[in-house]
This record gives C-alpha cells, structure tokens and sequence, in this order.
C-alpha cells in the first residue's frame, strides 16, 4: 500500500474513519475513509477554512474518491494560552466571511455532510430564513418520521421556526464557519489549537460558538472572552446560545435516536425565551 506516491510504514486508528499511517520516508499523515462526497466536502472546506491569522487547519494534501490525507497534528494538551489564541483565531476565521448564508466553499458540493448526515448547502439571503428551511426543519421531519420526536417535541421545533425572525438578533454578514465545531473537532498541540473535520458553509457566527459549548471545551470562558476582544459579540447573543444549539441537537436526534430528544425539547423552549 502506498499514500502519496509513499510505502506504509505503520497505521493506527484515530476513528471515525480516520487512519494516521506513517510513511517510509517519515513523514506522518492522516488518511480518511468516507463516501466520496463526504471526502469532497471536507476536503473544500478544509482549503477554505485556511485564513491567515485564524486558528490552523490541517492541509489537504491529496484527495480522490476513495479518501482524503492531510497533515496530521501532533497531540498536545489544551491551556488558557492556547484557548485564547483558539478564541481569537475563530473571530478571524468568522470575519472571513462568505458570500451567502448556505453557501458551500468554494468546490463544495452543494449536497454536503455533518458528521454521517446530509447536509444541504445552498444560499439564502437572510439567516433566520435560512436557518428555519436548511438547518432545523429537514432534521425535525427526518426525527419526527423516525419516531425519535414526539408531536408534542417536534412542535416546540416548529415554534421556534415560526419565531425565528424574532430571535435571531441582530442581523450579522454571514461568517465563515466551520459548522461542526463541538469540542471533539478541537485538536490541541504543542503549537495550540488546530480545527478538524469541518462542515463548513456560511452562517452565522454564533452557531459555531454554540457548539462549541455544546459539550464542553476546556477553558470555554478564555476562548470566548478572546474572541469577544477581538470582535465583539451583539447584546443578547448568551441568551441566544439554545437556539444556535438547536440544529446540532437535532442531528444528533436523527444520528442517534431518542436518547437527545428531551434535551431538543429542553433547548428549544430556552430558545424561545430569548424572544
């Protein structure tokens, strides 16, 4: 077996498809198995999300239909240094922008990936629009379908969509995301925090922060005051937290069945508190 051109010297699974292998000629890389339009996806976003001055990526250094190998990230351990460099590093990545809300990267299938779901890329021209039509309602239906929602969870969904334009805050450009950016896809090195396995579209800002305290990152309040000096936040957006937090929730629900249910119920109805 050969990766770029290089016999394999070793392997070693760091899941989720993902292989780090060394190389005869020692240079270490990951290699990632996925369908090949999971691998196009990540592989543009990847080159996207590549802003000088913002938090590193690893490069894309081959991609083909049957697997995506990039620079692979020595393991480190997180400190408020490199938190507040995450933090900072993520405002530059957002002030980055994009040309609409939904839009793919650049050579980014529209028909793109979060995780093992679908996710569909296409430009809006106004975020609660938007977020409602692409980012809530396809996975509410999918979880209702299934029978992961109850009637009674799935409307408290559909409220907040209905409310939408009422919660959503100020109206913001759309930001550079990284889309799936829960603590897992934080890797820290001995150089600071790197970002992983991206979603990336454009959105707003405050969706990749609210994930990101979605399930916990080390050092959470460091990351956000560094990206609050850098640029500063809009007046309610702690408030509006839950509803950032919906859509990943209900992707979960869909990945992985009842078990997040109550807390999209939960997440919701705090959404709606916000108005």
């Amino acid at each position: 077996m050969t990766v770029l051109g290089v016999a394999v010297r070793a392997g070693a699974p760091l899941g989720g498809g993902a292989e780090r292998v060394e190389l005869a000629d020692g240079r270490t890389v990951v290699v990632k198995k996925a369908e090949a339009s999971a691998l196009r996806a990540e592989a543009a976003g990847l080159r996207w999300l590549r802003v000088a001055g913002a938090t590193p990526v690893p490069a894309v250094l081959d991609v083909d239909p049957e697997r995506l190998v990039t620079e692979f990230v020595p393991p480190g351990a997180p400190d408020p240094a490199a938190a507040a460099a995450l933090g900072s590093g993520l405002a530059r990545l957002h002030a980055a922008g994009a040309p609409a809300f939904g839009a793919a990267p650049p050579d980014g299938p529209s028909a793109a990936w979060i995780g093992r779901a679908p996710m569909r890329n296409e430009p809006a021209p106004s975020w609660p629009e938007w977020y409602a039509a692409d980012r809530l309602l396809p996975y509410l239906r999918t979880a209702t379908d299934a029978g992961d929602l109850t009637r009674d969870e799935a409307a408290v969904v559909e409220l907040v969509c209905d409310r939408l334009p009422a919660l959503a805050g100020p109206a913001e450009p759309p930001a550079r995301l990284h889309g799936d950016l829960w603590s897992g896809n934080v890797l820290w090195s001995p150089a600071g925090a790197w970002l992983i396995d991206p979603a990336a579209h454009g959105g707003h800002r405050e969706t990749d922060l609210a994930m990101l305290a979605l399930f916990g990152c080390p050092h959470l309040d460091t990351v956000l005051r560094a990206y609050d000096r850098t640029a500063p936040l809009a007046d309610g957006w702690a408030e509006r937290v839950p509803l950032h937090q919906l859509f990943p929730l209900l992707v979960h629900t869909v990945l992985f069945g009842r078990g997040y249910a109550a807390r999209t119920a939960v997440t919701a109805r705090a959404a709606l508190r916000a108005d």
